[in-house]
């Protein structure tokens, strides 16, 4: 083949039967494993796939795919790389992906509506055959899933429950989780607790704000109302942290006479765990000795922190496998019947666990 020029940048079957000294035909059958292929001599099949390795051939999976009718890719939309608990719950995806046939696809929609639509139209161009999305309060009233259904594409969000219109949702148990992080701070002798709940249009945080609410109602503890304030809605991931020092220095304004009116915090995630730390520190404060702080999550930064972080842990990977998971059975039930799944939405609530670390202690005045 010395002196020859490929048609194209790319080692073919054809720069294969050239070297080898076989038909395209043979090499094809050979190289793809085909049903024939048996029938193909030792000594040929060898000469062959010595060529293809000598070359550098790889299997064209695009053609393959237009042959096909399938595009063996699956959409993996973040709504922010940016955020610890996304990377997670992506990484659990693209795991559950390893050894298939699918490449996924991922795209980051930076936490605009906008852009989220301009990506979702390009993945139904490229005919992806499944979309995971990793969603977010930035989904709230949007209607995005009508192309998709259309398309018969199946589709799974994590971190939001979106059965009520017919999509598979993987979610944590956040009442579960919100019940779990204040009854730790109540069972170390904590009677006065602060509460930063999340951002109004995020369903995570209702749900934990009601596990507190039902929690503080089954053991009768009070919780007062000067002592709540909200994160507000925000796109930026790192607003979270930032919200903990400022509504933890408004918290700190509620002391008299020199002492503060509670002993521990609630935070809504871990970022605002950290934040809160923040600002008690820059008060004065020690954590846990004068105040112990909870957050939720379990992001990487709570574990590394000084002290580290209490926190109620979401299994972020394991999300993003289960989410995975249902792709995979879907296109491979409707490459069985060549019709889309019959079966109702699935909803999938993951138990929260407790992680204990140094942002708590008992009350000083606990027995």
């Amino acid at each position: 083949m010395a002196g020859q020029k490929r048609s194209s940048n790319h080692v073919t079957l054809l720069d294969v039967a050239r070297a080898s000294g076989f038909s395209a035909s043979t090499v094809s059958i050979v190289l793809n494993s085909a049903p024939l292929s048996r029938y193909v001599a030792a000594a040929t099949k060898e000469r062959i796939r010595e060529a293809a390795h000598a070359l550098g051939y790889h299997p064209d999976a695009f053609a393959r795919s237009l042959r096909r009718r399938r595009s063996n890719t699956i959409g993996l939309m973040a709504f922010d790389l940016s955020d610890p608990f996304c990377t997670q719950i992506v990484r659990g995806a693209q795991t559950q992906l390893n050894d298939t046939r699918f490449l996924p696809l991922l795209m980051d929609a930076q936490n605009q509506r906008k852009q989220f639509e301009a990506y979702l139209e390009l993945l139904l161009e490229r005919r992806v055959e499944g979309l995971i999305v990793v969603a977010n309060w930035i989904f709230a009233g949007f209607q995005f899933l009508s192309d998709i259904e259309k398309n018969n594409v199946p589709v799974v969000v994590v971190d939001r429950d979106l059965t009520t219109s017919n999509i598979h949702s993987v979610l944590v148990d956040n009442e579960a989780g919100g019940y779990m992080a204040i009854q730790h701070l109540h069972s170390l002798g904590h009677t006065k607790i602060a509460v930063i709940r999340g951002p109004g249009e995020l369903a995570d945080s209702e749900g934990r704000w009601s596990g507190i609410q039902r929690y503080a109602s089954e053991s009768g503890l009070t919780l007062d109302p000067r002592l709540v304030r909200q994160l507000p809605d925000a796109a930026d991931p790192s607003s979270g942290f930032e919200g903990g020092i400022r509504l933890t220095t408004e918290l700190l304004g509620t002391r008299k006479g020199g002492r503060k009116d509670f002993t521990a915090i609630v935070a809504f995630d871990d970022l605002t765990a950290l934040g809160a730390v923040r600002a008690l520190r820059e008060s004065g404060l020690r954590v846990p000795e004068d105040c112990s702080v909870i957050g939720f999550d379990d992001i990487l930064p709570a574990a590394v922190s000084s002290p580290g972080i209490t926190t109620i842990r979401q299994p972020m990977e394991q999300m993003g496998q289960i989410a995975a998971s249902w792709i995979l059975e879907a296109i491979d039930s409707s490459e069985k019947t060549d019709l889309p799944p019959a079966s109702g939405p699935k909803l999938r609530l993951l138990e929260p666990v407790l992680i204990e670390r140094q942002s708590t202690s008992p009350h000083k005045n606990f027995q």
